[in-house]
């Protein structure tokens, strides 16, 4: 593989993720009323169920699913997942939010450099995950050349010598 240059596909910005639910109903109320998203219009000529919601600069397409039985049934919250993260203003509001609204989530703080970094981890009404995180206090450091091929080598062995990430479960 060629080494990456710059911009190669002429990228702007994320435009939306699809999420694929059962209930196009019930995820449109946690994505409401849990994230603070909010509906969008949706093209008609679509075939299938579905809706369109927006915030924080990103879409989330939702997308029925043909056969809701034969989804894949989350129970475990495994930061290590794919997911979704989003930065927020105070993670003690959210954390109370969360407990509020008796969703099971799991805190993670990670300490790079002295900087400490919370997250917490929840699943959507599907099993995706959503990660709420103050991220923002890390720098962003960009990696050229090597040191990029050796970036996942190395923050992993760091990690395992460090053990830095610290997590508990709160159910």
């Amino acid at each position: 593989m060629k080494e990456s240059v710059g911009n190669p596909l002429h990228l702007k910005s994320v435009n939306h993720i699809s999420l694929v639910c059962k209930s196009v109903e019930e995820s449109i109320d946690f994505y409401q009323n849990v994230l603070g998203f909010f509906p969008i219009r949706r093209p008609g000529s679509f075939k299938f169920d579905g809706a369109w919601l927006f915030g924080y600069g990103i879409g989330i397409h939702l997308l029925e699913a043909e056969d809701p039985e034969k989804l894949p049934v989350k129970k475990e919250i495994n930061p290590k997942d794919n997911h979704i993260s989003f930065q927020c203003e105070s993670m003690g509001a959210v954390e109370k939010k969360l407990k509020d609204m008796e969703i099971d989530y799991v805190r993670a703080t990670v300490e790079e450099g002295g900087i400490q970094v919370e997250q917490l981890f929840f699943h959507d009404p599907d099993g995706f995950m959503i990660e709420i995180c103050n991220c923002d206090s890390l720098p962003v450091v960009p990696l050229v050349g090597e040191v990029a091929r050796s970036c996942s080598r190395v923050n992993l062995q760091m990690m395992q010598n460090q053990q830095q990430v610290h997590m508990v479960n709160h159910f």
